[in-house]
This record gives C-alpha cells, sequence and structure tokens, in this order.
C-alpha cells in the first residue's frame, strides 16, 4: 500500500533527526526537513509524481527524490533502517517530549548516557541532568514536567472532558469573536489540542489568558499557547477579514484541507490560511467567513463533522450534501436508567426531566437481573415497574416508554425469558461481561440477539470504554448485514464514556438501511444532557433525521417495534 503525504513527511522528518541525534552533517539535515514541509504542503499525491516532478520541487535533488520513491512504495528506506540501528530505540521515543529536540537528545545521549524516557526521568530525579554543559536545575525540572505530561497525554480528551476545557478557555474570550476548531468542531469522538481562532486583538487576550492559563507556553502576535491542567490550548489570532480561512485551515481534517487546495489550484489559486493567492496575477482574496470560501470554489458549504475527505467534496461540488440530523430533530432519549437499578431519577424525576428539554417521549431501560452490582430487575420488579410507569403517564407531557437493557449473555442467550420481553415497548439488549471472546464468538453473541423477535436495539455494540476498555473483537460488517436482515436497530450511545458506536461503523449502517437510536445511557438528569454527543457522531455519519429513531413520534416508533 502506497503511503500517505503524511507518512512521507513524517519518515524525512526522522531522518533529519536521526542525523542530527548521531551528529552528521547539518546541511543534509536541512535538506530532509525542508523536503518533508514541502511533501506536507502538496495538493495533490506524493505517490502520483514522477521522478522528475519531484525533483522539480524547490529543494528535493535527485538522490532525495530516490529516497522519496522508497518511502511511498515501501514505507521506509536502506538508509533510514541504517540510521534507525545506529541509535538506541527509546532515543526515538524521547523526541516525543515537549520542549526535547533531536540536538537535546544528541546531548543527553553522548554525555549522560540517557537513551530513553525512563533513563532520563530517573537522571532528572537524581540531579544529573543539571551537571551537564548548557543545562542546569530548571531545565531538569522542565523535564520532569514535559515527562509527566507526557505519559498524562496517553489517552486523548473526551468530548465532556474536552468541553471542560474549552469552557475554561472561553472565559478569557469576548463571545463572538471566536470559533474552536481542529477534532473538536469536527465533533471527533475524543480530542487532541483545542485549537481556537480569534478575531480579538491579542494583547487584550494575552492578558486575560495570563489570568486563568496554568502556563503560557508561548505568547505572541500571531498565536498564544497555554496549558490548563494537563492540557494545551492553541489561539490562532487572525484579522476578521481573514477569519473565515483561518478557521477552515485549523478545523481540517488535514485529508481534507488536501482536497479542498487541490481544487484551488485547479482554478489557478492556492489556499492557506490567509485566504486564496493568484498564483499568476499574485495578490491574495480575503474572506471573513468559510461559506465565501465554498461558493468561491464552487460548492456548498460542508459541515465541519463531515470533512474528512470521505467524499463530501463531490457531494458538495454536486449540491447533493445530505440534510444532517441535528438536536431539534430529537423527539426523545432511547437509553435511560432510574434509581430501580443503578440510576438516581425516580420514575416521577425523570418524566419531569424529558418534560424539562420538551421531550415526548424517554425509554426506561434498566438492567436486567444478570446484572446483580446494579440491582438488576426481575419479572416480578418489572411487572411492578409498568404499573408505575402507568400511573405516571397519567399527568406527564413526557411519556414513558416501557423497556430494558436486557444482557446478552456469554452463550449468546437472553438474561430475560421471551414472555417478560414480549411485554415491554422496546427492548435494548448489550453485553456487560466476557468481553475478551474470540471475534467468531463475540460476534455470534450479538447476531443470537438480533436473531430475537423482541429485541429491537443493540446497546453500545462494540462495548468500548475510551481510555479504559478497547472495543470487543467484532465483525462489524456482519453485524450490520443482519441488523438489515433482522430490522434491529443500533445504538449510538451517547455516552462520553463510550460514543459507541463511533462514526464509520454509522456511516456504514446507514448506508445498508439498519436503523439507529441515540441513547444517553444516563444514570442523571444531568446526564440526559449528553445526547448532543450522540447527534454528533450521527452527523459524522451523514444521518438524515429519518435514520433515527429518535426522530420518530412515539406512535410510529411503537409500531415499528412492534
Amino acid at each position: 500500500m502506497e503511503a500517505s503525504n503524511a507518512a512521507v513527511a513524517d519518515a524525512l522528518t526522522l531522518f533529519g533527526q536521526l542525523l542530527e541525534i548521531t551528529g552528521k552533517d547539518g546541511f543534509k539535515i536541512r535538506a530532509y526537513y525542508r523536503a518533508a514541509e514541502e511533501i506536507s504542503r502538496l495538493a495533490g499525491d506524493v505517490a502520483d509524481l514522477t521522478l522528475e516532478e519531484l525533483v522539480a520541487i524547490p529543494g528535493i535533488g535527485k538522490g532525495l527524490a530516490e529516497k522519496i520513491q522508497s518511502l511511498v512504495a515501501t514505507g521506509t528506506h536502506p538508509e533510514l533502517e541504517a540510521l534507525k540501528a545506529e541509535v538506541p530505540p527509546g532515543l526515538i521515543e524521547l523526541l516525543d517530549l515537549e520542549g526535547v529536540g533531536p540536538k537535546t537528545v544528541h546531548t543527553l545521549w553522548m554525555k549522560a548516557g540517557i537513551t530513553s524516557v525512563a533513563e532520563m526521568e530517573k537522571a532528572a530525579r537524581g540531579r544529573r541532568i543539571r551537571a551537564i554543559r548548557g543545562f542546569g536545575e530548571k531545565k531538569e525540572q522542565e523535564f520532569l514536567q514535559s515527562i509527566a505530561r507526557y505519559r498524562s497525554q496517553a489517552t486523548r480528551l473526551n468530548r465532556a472532558e474536552a468541553e471542560a476545557v474549552v469552557a475554561r478557555v472561553s472565559a478569557a474570550l469576548t463571545p463572538g469573536t471566536f470559533e474552536v476548531a481542529g477534532s473538536f468542531r469536527r465533533g471527533r469522538s475524543t480530542v487532541g489540542d483545542i485549537d481556537i481562532v480569534s478575531r480579538e486583538p491579542p494583547p487584550q487576550v494575552n492578558a486575560r489568558l495570563r489570568g486563568i492559563a496554568d502556563e503560557m507556553i508561548d505568547e505572541g502576535d500571531r498565536k498564544t499557547s497555554v496549558r490548563l491542567g494537563t492540557h494545551r490550548v492553541d489561539i490562532r489570532f487572525t484579522p476578521p477579514r481573514q477569519f473565515g480561512s483561518m478557521l477552515l485551515y485549523l478545523t481540517g481534517s488535514k485529508e481534507f484541507n488536501i482536497r479542498l487546495r487541490e481544487i484551488a489550484i485547479g482554478k489557478g489559486m492556492r489556499l492557506n490560511e490567509y485566504g486564496l493567492e493568484d498564483r499568476k496575477a499574485g495578490g491574495l482574496r480575503e474572506f471573513p467567513d468559510e461559506e465565501s470560501i465554498f461558493t468561491f470554489l464552487g460548492m456548498d458549504w460542508i459541515p465541519p463533522e463531515l470533512r474528512e475527505d470521505r467524499g463530501e467534496i463531490a457531494r458538495a461540488q454536486a449540491h447533493r450534501l445530505p440534510p444532517l440530523v441535528t438536536a431539534a430533530d430529537i423527539r426523545g432519549d432511547l437509553h435511560v436508567h432510574t434509581a430501580a437499578t443503578d440510576g438516581t431519577l425516580t420514575l416521577p424525576d425523570l418524566a419531569r426531566a424529558g418534560a424539562a428539554r420538551g421531550y415526548r417521549y424517554l425509554l426506561v431501560s434498566d438492567h436486567s437481573a444478570s446484572l446483580g452490582i446494579t440491582h438488576g430487575l426481575d419479572p416480578e420488579r418489572i411487572a411492578a415497574q409498568a404499573r408505575e410507569i402507568v400511573q405516571v403517564n397519567q399527568t406527564s407531557p413526557c411519556r414513558l416508554l416501557h423497556g430494558i437493557e436486557v444482557d446478552i449473555l456469554a452463550d449468546g442467550t437472553l438474561s430475560l425469558p421471551a414472555t417478560v420481553l414480549a411485554d415491554l415497548d422496546l427492548v435494548v439488549a448489550s453485553i456487560h461481561s466476557a468481553f475478551r471472546q474470540e471475534k467468531d464468538v463475540m460476534t455470534r453473541r450479538i447476531l443470537s440477539a438480533m436473531a430475537s423477535d423482541h429485541v429491537d436495539v443493540i446497546g453500545h455494540p462494540t462495548g468500548r470504554l475510551l481510555g479504559s476498555r478497547e472495543a470487543a473483537a467484532l465483525d462489524l460488517d456482519r453485524i450490520i448485514d443482519a441488523a438489515a436482515d433482522t430490522g434491529t436497530a443500533l445504538e449510538i450511545n451517547a455516552s462520553p464514556l463510550r460514543m459507541d458506536l463511533d462514526d464509520a461503523p454509522i456511516r456504514q449502517a446507514q448506508e445498508a438501511g439498519v436503523k439507529l437510536a441515540i441513547g444517553t445511557d444516563a444514570h442523571t438528569a444531568e446526564e440526559l444532557d449528553h445526547v448532543r454527543y450522540g447527534v454528533v457522531l450521527a452527523r459524522r455519519g451523514w444521518c438524515a433525521p429519518g435514520d433515527l429513531l429518535n426522530t420518530w413520534d412515539a406512535e410510529p416508533l411503537l409500531e415499528w417495534a412492534r
């Protein structure tokens, strides 16, 4: 498989870094870094360029062009592998530490014999780094802080954590003058660093940021970087007339931006974060908003959630983008828990919380009895709950639908008998145990549940918990095909700890005609707000309102279940 532009650029950068670490020729180092920058900025695919076209790129000679072709074809080059063999493997990991570059790695290796992050930490705690010329106690402490942050950032932020960081930095910004960009704006399930575009004058913003940041990493007129807790936030400043271009550029994704640049090149323009440059006549066309850029390029505005280079650009050019679902389309939540098991709300409390949100219904889906730690419901308690729901619904504008989250056991059977499930409005079936079964066994467990006449929705299908449990080994192709055949819906679990299904399988299911159901898995009234995460996931999966059961009124929903 041919390597991407980003992969080739990364390999060229590593070439230069390894040359620096091993103390090789400075001219060659600069050549690799420059080539990496040029490749990363290419509008088209580097794999499509001939040797002559590569040599025509500024700073790339024939020898470097041949290396690039090797990187495209194989992902590596004999000289790169030889350089890797010259250094201990742990040295390359040191480059991942903030504030540690190849020259620092070279010095630490040559002067102190440090070859890994663990050795660096041990030397810093033993106060041995300060003895190296050019270093000191302050640098030693900075290294320890970088190591701590590196380890704490092993996992990305979930949506709720990222929102908390955004809310904190937003306190230093004036409403209406900024937009959050990057993967956060695109609605990714997890978020790395936070990128923000601001129209405000930098001195005013920087002064306020100093009052709320735990650390001012960099401070400038074009970009300021701060740390809030262990998380980095980058604020890019732009004049209002260029705001649209900067927001588009920093929202990404990288692959999406590359495709847009190709379209601009076809029009004789070069697209960058400042606007569109006329490649022949010169001059810069500036854009205060994104919509103007898309219009100029001959396409509809593309919602940020779709900007992943998955066909959305061609659809925008043909004016055939789907009408994505919005929060206003949601009529109810199809997975909530009450105090009967592990939730905090009584049924009347839950009905009031739903009414406060303007919902027409909520699906009461407490755990089944097999989960002892959650005091799951047995048939007798389910019958009692049904009677109470009838009473609550007599006075509540938000209708409580009676359901259950029935456990899919290790052998694929359900933890409640069919006679009990048949009396419920909707049944959500989920796996809560034995996640390490091999792929075919795990898949057949879900297929078995979908074969039941009484299972309407498969809850949190992959079972993942972000940052703590990987998705189970599943054949999602088989599961989606079976869901289409049986008419079973798949859940978009909106808990920020799960976000399950994720965007790619959501789109696959949507294209297969499978219905999807957003469930917050809420255990408190506050967690009902997590529905917004499910909506964003659905949008990333190209879902229109009709693709989601939550957009239906109660009677059509119950008729579908029947």
